[in-house]
């Protein structure tokens, strides 16, 4: 069977031959003679617009669109403040005035007073205090009505006599030509004045409802602040609680002194202009003081407003030498104000430059009236005390001197005026 062998063997070399050709090369290379550097692969990338813009202009594209985030911010902020301001104002009264009476309201509850009791005894004597004193003015203003009436008739017969005598030489009939304008202007305008009254009784609707609102208000403020705070501050992240916390303390403080500056200073001013008013014989001189008192709380622009009604009620009632003499009373007072109780009492309350002081009164009058004139400053002052402090403690650690910040000069004069008085105490605390 040697057939059978011969087909066998050549089944077997096929075989052998197939799958020598599924078999590796006879050579492969070693690991010490493989190259270890991988290949490098050259990408030419296409050229952006950001590429071809100068890095100038790519700069000021990334501010311009973080600035316009910031107005939009701004102005949603704004018009929230605009359509809640029925609830808001009310609430920054009561923080005003919590800012005055808490430190009082502390010390009863050092003193051994329950938080409540403290905080109701406390809002019931500002309360009666702040009801007699309107209350006396508003007696007075009435006693004097009929006199002050009779004065302002013979003063504007007095300025019709100048006018027909003095440089003008107006005619009777000129006069009774413009009194006749005046007498159409204010019949047609009857319509405006009817709308101006529904606006005036909305008004009035809406004080009596922020006054019960800012009472409610100011005896949680008094008795549960501290807690309040603590409840805004829990609602941050973790890592900005404590910062927070420290610089809302720091800017309460700062509040609390300027309210407390602030009525040092209205009284002041309200004591000087009425004992002139009433030296002088003006009427109506304790609810003209009353009314600079009101008015000191807007700094810089208030006191010469209520100083300068003050000079008018004199022309109209007294004459123009009257008059004289109260704007010379005025400008005394002004002038003390200034240049001693402004950097004496305020600049150990808050340090704030007088642009930025005019530029915040001005954006409350635009924003809230007379409430926002009256709101603008001290809030500047908060956010002028917390802001430099977060900014120069991050972490939230205290101040070196445990005071607020932001009380420092802001301009090189008051700062050189301070390093010279630190210098010179040290010294003088040495001498026998």
């Amino acid at each position: 069977m040697s057939w059978t062998r011969t087909i066998r063997e050549r089944a077997r070399t096929r075989l052998s031959a197939a799958a020598s050709r599924n078999a590796p090369p006879p050579f492969a290379a070693g690991p010490d003679l493989e190259d270890a550097t991988p290949p490098v692969v050259v990408v030419n990338p296409q050229p952006s617009a950001a590429d071809v813009l100068p890095d100038g202009v790519r700069t000021a594209g990334a501010w311009a669109w973080r600035f316009i985030l910031f107005v939009v911010a701004g102005y949603l902020f704004l018009r929230i403040v605009a359509l809640l301001q029925v609830m808001l104002i009310p609430v920054v009264v009561a923080l005003l005035l919590a800012a005055l009476f808490q430190p009082l309201s502390a010390r009863m509850v050092r003193n051994g007073f329950k938080r409540s009791l403290a905080a109701g005894l406390v809002e019931v004597a500002a309360l009666l205090l702040v009801t007699g004193g309107l209350g006396l003015i508003v007696r007075t203003f009435i006693s004097q009505l009929d006199t002050l009436s009779t004065r302002v008739a013979d003063g504007i017969d007095e300025v019709q006599r100048w006018l027909q005598r003095g440089p003008l030489h107006i005619t009777d009939a000129q006069l009774s030509q413009y009194v006749e304008k005046a007498r159409d202007s204010l019949t047609a305008s009857q319509g405006s004045i009817t709308t101006g009254a529904l606006s005036t009784a909305t008004t009035v609707g809406e004080v009596v409802t922020g006054f019960f609102l800012v009472l409610f208000t100011l005896f949680f403020f008094l008795r549960d602040g501290g807690q309040i705070w603590s409840f805004l501050c829990r609602l941050l992240p973790r890592d900005a609680r404590v910062a927070t916390a420290r610089a809302g303390h720091y800017s309460w403080h700062t509040l609390v002194s300027y309210v407390r500056a602030t009525v040092l200073v209205a009284f002041v001013d309200a004591v000087g202009i009425g004992v002139g008013l009433v030296v002088l014989r003006v009427p109506m001189a304790l609810p003209l003081a009353a009314l600079v008192f009101l008015g000191a709380f807007i700094p810089v622009v208030g006191a010469t407003v209520s100083g300068a009604v003050a000079v008018l009620v004199a022309l109209v009632a007294n004459g123009p030498a009257t008059a004289l003499g109260v704007l010379a009373v005025v400008i005394a007072v002004q002038q003390l104000e200034g240049h001693v109780l402004q950097p004496l009492i305020m600049g150990r309350a808050v340090a704030l430059h007088p642009l930025a002081v005019i530029l915040a009164i001005a954006t409350g009058v635009v924003v809230a009236g007379i409430i926002g004139a009256l709101i603008a400053v001290p809030l500047l002052a908060v956010l002028n005390t917390g802001i430099r402090y977060l900014v120069a403690h991050p972490s939230g650690e205290p101040t070196p001197d445990h005071e607020p910040p932001g009380t420092e000069p802001t301009d090189d004069e008051g700062k050189a005026e301070e390093e010279r008085t630190e210098t010179d105490q040290p010294a003088t605390s040495v001498a026998p």
